[in-house]
């Protein structure tokens, strides 16, 4: 329903107190005032048409995060605006950058997108230049900090598999080469089954034991044996060379100890073949099991690169729809590959899991939670400055939500700042070094998900709490009704 416009109304608006005479003829000639009933008002990535003054009612703002409405501002005051507040800014795309909802009828004062910008490029001429000049900026600004911020997070992640890659690949290389070498002295070999006085009963007896050392180095996993351990079994082994004449036992032993094979089996090897060919079938057992060593650590290495590959999918999300059931350990241990280079066993800075195995899987935007891990756990190694420890420990809050503790023992945060660390362009970090943003992000996605993240901080103890519940709103749920609330320190 629309009405005439009222210069002394008009007047009675914050927005508008300033404005002289004429300037409040323009407007009501060239505007009106329209009482609208509750529902949408407009919603954001439409064309911005018109320009909304708040006169009486209550609107709800909502902004659109990888799906979901989060609510920004709710308000009655009179003279609140929205829509196409930027129409008088040149070269803009003039699209709603928000979403409004009216609570109950509202009156506005409504002004087309054209008309607006007409009056305010003819009133206020300087300010439009000074205005535009910031808008345009702060687009710019947002638009080179984002892909700064994706290319240090492909950066990170290269880094972390290229240092990762980089072993199982030279285990392969290794293993090829030893393979090639395994395969000549194999060749070389043939010979004595003619010219050693094998007898055809004692090469199926052979050929039976090879099978199952073959079998037995294929289905078992490599051994894990202390230096000691090893010592003492390549010692019997070499003993028991030497008590059958075999020379170089030395340099068969550390072959069979790999392949977990001992005296008992040599002793059947003994047994089926007789003393004049037992060295002959030592040797060729011995380059057999060789080959089959090389060939599993190849498996090995590539199940190994598979796997890394495997979590850097799960890390970035690629392989799987943003919203959907997943292990949160999962999430975490992918997102702890890419800081492999400093955390854990191959950095310098130590890493205790305490995970809760009760946990079940949750339903959330997997992708955007590890973007939480991230930056949170980087603010953490950085603070440790290359030592110290870095725990992460799972488990159950009050009212069926998940929560998740990052701890590090670094220096803490001050006092002063702590309730700042949230703050979006806070940074303690040198100009040009950080964004100010790890942090805000990592709010902005908990609060997606219906979660809360605080923290808490004392010299060598400064943990982010993050809680989560089972199931995060989903991208068909609409805007929330809670005001949005920033976190402080705990």
């Amino acid at each position: 329903m629309s009405e005439q416009c009222q210069v002394d109304e008009l007047r009675t608006l914050f927005l508008f107190e300033h404005l002289g005479d004429a300037q409040l003829e323009t407007l009501c000639a060239e505007g009106r005032v329209e009482t609208l009933p509750p529902g949408p008002l407009f919603s954001e990535g439409d064309p911005a048409t018109c320009f909304y003054v708040l006169i009486d009612g209550e609107l709800v703002m909502s902004g659109r995060t990888a799906g979901v409405d989060v609510q920004t501002h709710r308000t009655t005051q009179r003279g609140a605006y929205c829509g196409a507040w930027s129409a008088y800014v040149p070269n803009a795309e003039q699209t709603y950058t928000v979403s409004v909802r009216l609570v109950r009828p509202s009156r506005f004062f409504v002004l087309d997108a054209e008309k607006f910008a007409r009056f305010m490029q003819n009133e206020f001429p300087m300010a439009v230049h000074l205005l535009a000049g910031h808008t345009l900026g702060s687009l710019r600004q947002q638009q080179i900090l984002g892909q700064r911020a994706r290319l240090l997070g492909l950066g990170t992640i290269t880094a972390g598999l290229t240092h990762q890659l980089n072993n199982p690949a030279a285990a392969i290389s290794r293993a090829v080469s030893g393979l090639w070498d395994s395969g000549a002295k194999l060749q070389r070999k043939l010979a004595m089954f003619t010219d050693g006085g094998f007898t055809a009963e004692s090469v199926r007896a052979l050929v039976t034991i090879q099978d199952d050392a073959t079998k037995h180095v294929r289905t078992s996993p490599g051994h894990e044996l202390s230096a000691l351990e090893s010592a003492d079994r390549e010692e019997q082994l070499s003993d028991w060379f030497d008590d059958h004449g075999i020379t170089h036992g030395w340099d068969y032993a550390p072959t069979f100890v790999d392949a977990g094979l001992g005296v008992d089996w040599l002793d059947r090897v003994a047994q089926s073949v007789g003393a004049r060919q037992l060295v002959g079938a030592v040797e060729w057992l011995k380059h057999t099991i060789d080959t089959q060593l090389h060939t599993r650590e190849i498996a090995e290495a590539s199940r190994r690169i598979s796997a890394l590959l495997a979590d850097a999918k799960q890390y970035s999300q690629m392989d799987r729809g943003d919203y959907r059931y997943v292990d949160l350990h999962e999430l975490l241990r992918s997102t702890l590959m890419v800081f492999n280079t400093s955390v854990g066993a191959d950095g310098p800075i130590g890493l205790v899991t305490e995970w809760d195995p009760e946990l079940p899987e949750i339903l959330c935007y997997a992708g955007d939670l590890n973007q939480v891990w991230t930056n949170i756990i980087e603010n953490a190694v950085e603070a440790m400055a290359g030592h110290g420890t870095l725990t992460i420990r799972t488990g159950y809050e009050c009212e069926n939500m998940i929560r998740v503790e990052i701890i590090d023992d670094g220096p803490g945060i001050d006092d002063d700042i702590i309730d700042r660390i949230f703050t979006p362009f806070f940074s303690t970090k040198p100009v040009g070094e950080g964004t100010g943003l790890g942090l805000d992000l990592a709010w902005r996605i908990v609060e997606k998900h219906a979660g809360s993240v605080s923290v808490q901080s004392k010299p060598g103890d400064t943990r982010f709490i993050v809680c989560l519940p089972l199931e995060a709103p989903g991208p068909e749920n609409a805007a929330a009704e809670v005001p949005v609330v920033r976190p402080t320190s705990a």
